[in-house]
């Protein structure tokens, strides 16, 4: 895009050409540090030893194991790595049909009109565990469980 042997336009005229600042044009990012790096390292396999460690709980640990840091980097780097990535499910994907909520207005006044189901993935030491349940939303009693192991 910019052309720093062009004779004819400067780099600062180039970059306005582009409508950018002359300064990003020398920016050269530095990258993380090696101290970085080795905390990532460690909270990536603490968290895969731990998975409901939080930020301040993967702080202590790390603080445990004799290394000075604080949760604002841990904070930080964990970002950075994306290990506690939640899905945006509040917005519709582009082209996905909205369907409308049927028990809108509904009363419930009797058992087994209305249930629910919920299947949930747990990790576990060897393998993983789905756990799912069927519940009545009249007695809130759950109906059915079901494991199944891998």
């Amino acid at each position: 895009m910019v052309e720093p042997a062009n004779p004819e336009l400067s780099i600062g005229k180039q970059c306005k050409l582009l409508a950018i600042s002359r300064s990003s044009f020398y920016y050269q990012p530095k990258g993380e540090t090696a101290l970085n790096l080795r905390l990532m390292r460690q909270s990536d396999v603490q968290f895969l030893e731990t998975l409901f460690f939080g930020v301040r709980q993967m702080t202590w640990q790390l603080c445990n194991e004799g290394l000075l840091v604080n949760e604002k980097r841990i904070r930080r780097l964990i970002r950075l790595m994306a290990i506690y990535q939640k899905p945006n499910t509040s917005k519709a994907a582009k082209g996905h049909r909205t369907y409308p909520y049927l028990l809108k207005g509904l009363r419930l006044t009797r058992p087994n009109q209305v249930s629910a189901a919920d299947i949930t993935y747990l990790p576990m030491r060897r393998g993983f565990l789905h756990l799912v349940a069927i519940m009545d939303w009249h007695t809130r009693k759950i109906l059915a469980r079901l494991f199944r192991t891998r």
